[in-house]
């Protein structure tokens, strides 16, 4: 057990030898134990240097060590849901040393990426799509006539969204070979894992007893009463000692429920499986954050870890470093985050309006809700992970006089788009969307980048669609989106903003009214949310108007015809895909109106991109403040050589 974040690189012998599977199934079955300690000491180590998810890592170092020495990967085929847990898996397949790069710009992905490694069969970030995916593969395997393994690991939490119980439902359908384990770390069921549990999981992967059982179903099935009698008194057996009826039911085999730390009992079980046909489920329970005594106190708080001091790297073994960038975020240490201030906005409102009622598809800690949890926890329903139950459970709310504020991130409401759609705004329902880290997110990549928000939202009817620049922004417009009558969204991007004060009141800004921030000449710039920033930055070196456009939909078209006619180039920045976004909206108003103007769209490009720092990332794609000024001058100089021409 570890008090603390190993700060140099701890000594792994065993691990030193395994750069991929093929070596970890030279190592002896009493070694593996040991091997597992090492992998979690470094996994410690590693992460303490570069931040990122760490807890679900801990908690399946046995079950990777056993997937590996057990089946024949890549050709057997590993399918991580999410990837929170998967940092394992990288260590043992060939990019131990690269670790150190993880998360960083040009180094190793915070999820499995297939661009990354042959061992990383699927590309994840968002949950519940592993079974979906292995079912894939399984088809994709029998067409082709390929012999493999198809192999599915999901979370409890996971297993909670609607998609992995129609995957479930449709593997059992098509009854072929699936392995789904089920890596249970709510330790509300571990009082099950014992020897009566563990002694019925052994036999129920045992040849003999999957050859009885599939061999007299097959002499009962010409004896349909008596049939239905096997499979019952089966069922009930199972169901006295494990809570794997559902499974059977679909057409599962359930195993389980099986200690997920005892690596040699792992391999002796998936063993076992590796020889049985059809689907099977193995129930597996471990505890988040094994081996970290932190961690295991406090799962859900130590879920991730910030970077810590690395100190220096010993020489005996390398490790690849990612250039550090030479930009650097902005520390607004005494300013909330915008989590933080829809946090308390969402406070203030409950306070005032019994009618208000928040919703979060297992979002609530990251969206600043926890206050709100403790207060109003009548009034408080995370719904797990199930974005599109979300959305309509909030329009449900609606129709009957509530108020609900469904708190979620840019990139998963875009799970929930039909229901947006058809069950909140075809019906032109009082629902707000507060839709935190929109725009890049940095580390964590283009799985969890809200880049297409604006694009996705302004073409749906109904919308008011609202970009704050700061705090009090933030605090205005979610006010204004609460008095609202119909669906709004109000995005706003992960961290913090400039540092703004925040007046007091729910006082709403007059629906589809920019502001103007700063007065210039020849050059107006129309800024959307976070690009406000450094908006004003350029335009005060470049004698530029500034506008805080606050609406994406409805637009202030007052002021847009105002500017173009005052001045020579028009400029709209975003934070968004450049396709379809705020500057596509200026852009047709311009020309419906017949306006002779130039313009210059500045936005994200039409790419996903991939993880690093914030203010790099910006860089690269030409939106800091730098690069903004260097687009703008080209755009004036190539204004007055096309004026000449003509």
């Amino acid at each position: 057990m570890l008090n603390e974040i190993p700060l140099s690189r701890p000594d792994t012998p065993l691990l030193d030898k395994v750069d991929d599977p093929d070596d970890l199934k030279l190592l002896e079955l009493g070694q593996l134990a040991q091997l597992a300690e090492e992998l979690r000491a470094f996994l410690l180590y590693s992460v303490g240097q570069t931040g990122g998810h760490f807890g679900a890592g801990l908690g399946v170092v046995e079950l990777t060590i056993a997937l590996h020495y057990v089946f024949d990967t890549p050709n057997d085929k590993l399918v991580w849901d999410v990837g929170h847990q998967a940092y394992p898996h990288k260590i043992l397949t060939g990019r131990r040393n690269q670790m150190l790069t993880m998360r960083q710009a040009g180094g190793l992905a915070a999820f499995p990426n297939r661009n990354e490694s042959e061992y990383d069969t699927f590309g994840v970030g968002h949950s519940s799509t592993s079974i979906s995916a292995a079912l894939g593969m399984m088809v994709a395997a029998k067409v082709q006539g390929k012999e493999r393994h198809n192999i599915a690991i999901i979370g409890d939490g996971a297993m909670t969204a609607g998609m992995a119980f129609e995957a479930l439902n449709h593997a059992g359908h098509l009854d072929g070979n699936i392995l789904v384990i089920l890596n249970d770390n709510n330790m509300s069921i571990s009082n099950n894992v014992g020897g009566l549990s563990s002694y019925f999981a052994r036999m129920w992967a045992s040849k003999p007893y999957n050859f009885i059982r599939t061999g007299s179903k097959k002499v009962l099935s010409k004896i349909p009463p008596a049939l239905k009698a096997a499979h019952r008194a089966e069922e009930y057996m199972k169901g006295m000692v494990s809570p794997g009826t559902l499974f059977e039911e679909i057409g599962f085999n359930y195993i389980g429920l099986i200690d997920g730390h005892d690596t040699n009992g792992l391999v002796d079980i998936l063993s076992n499986i590796k020889t049985l046909r059809g689907p099977q489920l193995l129930h597996i329970v471990t505890q988040k954050g094994k081996g970290y005594l932190e961690s295991e106190n406090d799962p859900f708080g130590m879920h991730a870890l910030s970077k810590i001091d690395p100190g220096p790297t010993p020489a005996s073994e390398p490790l690849e470093t990612a250039e550090k960038s030479e930009v650097s975020a902005p520390k607004n240490t005494s300013s909330p985050s915008y989590s933080e201030v829809f946090g308390d906005w969402l406070c203030e409102v409950a306070s005032e309006d019994e009618l208000i009622v928040a919703i979060t598809p297992a979002m609530g800690e990251g969206s600043g809700m926890r206050k709100f949890a403790a207060q109003f926890s009548d009034r408080f329903h995370d719904v797990a992970i199930a974005e599109q139950h979300a959305v309509t459970f909030a329009a449900g709310m609606a129709t009957d006089g509530l108020k609900p504020i469904v708190a979620i991130y840019s990139t998963f409401l875009q799970r929930g788009y039909d229901q947006l759609i058809h069950d909140v705004a075809l019906q032109n329902l009082n629902v707000m969307f507060a839709i935190d880290r929109a725009g890049l997110v940095g580390e964590d990549g283009p799985t969890h980048a809200g880049s297409f928000d604006l694009s996705y939202l302004r073409c749906i009817p109904n919308m008011l669609v609202m970009t704050p620049s700061n705090e009090d922004e933030t605090h205005k417009l979610l006010s204004t989106g609460y008095h609202f009558d119909g669906p709004s969204a109000i995005r706003y991007p992960r961290g913090k903003g400039p540092s703004q004060k925040i007046e007091t009141g729910l006082n709403p800004v007059e629906i589809g009214k920019a502001k103007l921030r700063r007065r210039g000449s020849s050059v107006a710039i129309l800024a959307f949310g976070s690009m406000v920033t450094p908006a004003l930055e350029v335009a005060e070196k470049l004698n530029a108007t500034v506008v805080d456009m606050r609406f994406v939909k409805p637009l202030d078209e007052e002021t847009i015809s105002d500017m173009a006619a005052q001045h020579q180039l028009l400029v709209t920045i975003e934070e968004n895909s450049l396709m379809g976004g705020a500057g596509s909206a200026v852009n047709e108003f311009l020309l419906a109106s017949n306006y002779q103007i130039s313009v210059l769209n500045l936005g994200l490009p039409d790419a996903f991109l991939e993880h690093g720092k914030v203010p790099q990332m910006l860089a690269e794609v030409g939106l800091d403040a730098g690069s903004i000024s260097t687009a703008i001058k080209k755009k004036l100089k190539d204004c007055k050589i096309q004026s000449k021409a003509v």
